[in-house]
């Protein structure tokens, strides 16, 4: 389970566990923070009068909710479910989630060190946490640059088998961006021309020109940057429709999603 160290900051959304149920409030243990209890009063269960706290929450059940009041003697924290927007709700559950891909990375570096996932977080999770907000994030930023985590103190040990996973866990995957051409030479070699035109666009988008039934064609690029890629694609396509424009013909495109 994510472990975060210390106690919540106030204004913090956390995931907690209703552990026991008062008329006046609900008792919870905060699932990131261990050790670390928490307290919704009924007065911060719901926007509206609350006759029955267990109308709105549950024994063993979890909710997202703010941190309002933090005891730190006590290690201690008073929660609110009614400051919680859906929007919040929403926005905790996916930052959660992508916390629990951190700290399963986390655990796969571990092992390459032959080390536990508790060893893990007292040894470098906790300072990356610290240093780059959330596991996940630091596993990303790891991927820019081969020195990064050792700048904020990592160890090389843990640099090296946090970017290995890294590597494997965030490869990107191979897709093929698509688009449909049709394009028409009234010239009295317009059929040579055709040919020039597509030939020129293979080569300079580095796709390949599927010839379909005149006038149509395909232009096939396989890419892993999709999003730079398509751009390129678009700007080549542009470019041959221009030039078929001097060979006296006409043409168009569209992309195929």
């Amino acid at each position: 389970m994510v472990k975060k160290k210390g106690l919540p900051e106030w204004g913090e959304l956390v995931l907690c566990r209703v552990e026991k149920i008062s008329p006046y409030a609900a008792w919870c243990k905060l699932i990131e923070y261990p050790n670390i209890e928490g307290m919704i009063h009924v007065s911060e269960v719901a926007g509206k009068w609350v006759h029955d706290i267990r109308e709105f929450v549950k024994k063993n059940k979890q909710y997202v909710a703010k941190v309002v009041k933090i005891d730190y003697q006590k290690n201690f924290v008073n929660l609110s479910l009614k400051r919680v927007s859906n929007y919040d709700e929403k926005e905790k559950m996916n930052s959660f989630k992508k916390e629990k891909r951190g700290e399963m990375m986390l655990e796969h570096a571990a092992k390459e060190l032959g080390k536990n996932l508790d060893q893990a977080y007292e040894e470098v999770g906790f300072l990356l946490q610290e240093r780059f907000g959330d596991l996940f994030s630091a596993f990303e930023e790891s991927m820019k640059s081969t020195d990064i985590l050792l700048k904020e103190g990592v160890t090389k040990e843990w640099s090296e088998a946090i970017r290995k996973i890294a590597e494997k866990a965030f490869k990107k995957k191979e897709v093929t961006i698509k688009a449909d051409l049709e394009v028409k030479s009234y010239a009295n070699d317009g059929v040579e021309k055709i040919k020039e035109v597509l030939n020129e666009l293979s080569k300079k988008s580095g796709g390949k020109v599927k010839y379909i039934s005149a006038p149509k064609y395909r232009v096939e690029l396989k890419t892993k940057d999709p999003k730079t890629d398509e751009k390129k694609l678009k700007e080549c396509l542009e470019d041959a429709l221009k030039k078929i424009k001097e060979f006296e013909g006409e043409g168009s495109y569209k992309l195929i999603k």
